[in-house]
């Protein structure tokens, strides 16, 4: 095996957060956060933030990692990386998503795992139990899975539960939907099998790239872990992520 890539894709021009990576958490930003966490994976044999903005590139050189420079009209973070990665040799890579300050060794190792195990898996992602709230949040991704633990769809509605009724606000485990934590592994030829595709409407019409892998015929393990993880969406989203760093501080 030629290796295990972590890429933590990060852009400045976000239409949501615009400068989002760069966005101060307990006085640092959030990108040196994902990279501090990501650097304690034991599996990754390499790291690297792919990015279009020297700004985002020098708090990642300063932060110790490669950075691999990508043109501005990458569709998507997937895209990032593949063009950042397309000519190194590696059989696995890692995305890790530049807005999950909470990442984490184990998690990212956990998430390298099904690989080691199945030649024949195209990708791997995570996810946790859902809870009432977040199925009912447009932010929160919501994955249905096979009895094999393979995703069959995501979506950002509460599928696929939806005339469910909840009440009081609590909701006991849901077999087969879980909530989504965007980080995905994925075999390299396959990688380039996605990337060479065109977007498909029901991608588009979720706003959700991983369905156009559904969409080709991907298997993708979703590996399911207590660990919980909260991404920075909105600049609101910052003063629960900074508590909760604080706290380990």
């Amino acid at each position: 095996m030629n290796g295990v890539v972590g890429v933590i894709p990060a852009r400045y021009a976000s239409t949501r957060f615009p400068g989002k990576p760069l966005a101060l958490i307990c006085g640092r930003p959030m990108l040196s956060w994902v990279i501090e966490g990501a650097k304690k994976s034991k599996l990754l044999t390499s790291l690297a933030v792919a990015t279009d903005d020297e700004r985002i590139a020098k708090v990642a050189a300063a932060a110790g990692v490669q950075v691999m420079m990508t043109s501005h009209d990458c569709p998507s973070g997937t895209d990032r990386i593949w063009q950042a990665i397309e000519s190194q040799p590696c059989d696995i890579i890692i995305n890790i998503q530049g807005d999950e300050p909470l990442v984490t060794g184990p998690m990212i190792d956990t998430l390298v795992q099904p690989f080691l195990t199945d030649p024949d898996l195209d990708m791997a992602t995570l996810a946790h139990p859902i809870s009432a709230i977040e199925l009912l949040s447009d932010n929160a991704v919501k994955v249905v899975v096979n009895q094999r633990s393979e995703a069959i769809y995501f979506s950002r509605f509460p599928v696929p539960y939806s005339r469910q009724k909840i009440e009081d606000g609590f909701l006991g485990p849901i077999s087969g939907c879980l909530k989504h934590i965007g980080m995905y592994g994925y075999r390299k030829n396959f990688l380039q099998k996605y990337c060479a595709a065109p977007q498909v409407e029901i991608e588009t019409a979720e706003s959700l790239e991983q369905l156009r892998a559904l969409y080709l015929g991907a298997r993708m393990k979703v590996v399911q872990t207590e660990i919980r993880s909260w991404g920075v969406d909105t600049p609101e989203d910052l003063a629960k992520i900074e508590k909760m760093l604080g706290d380990r501080l």
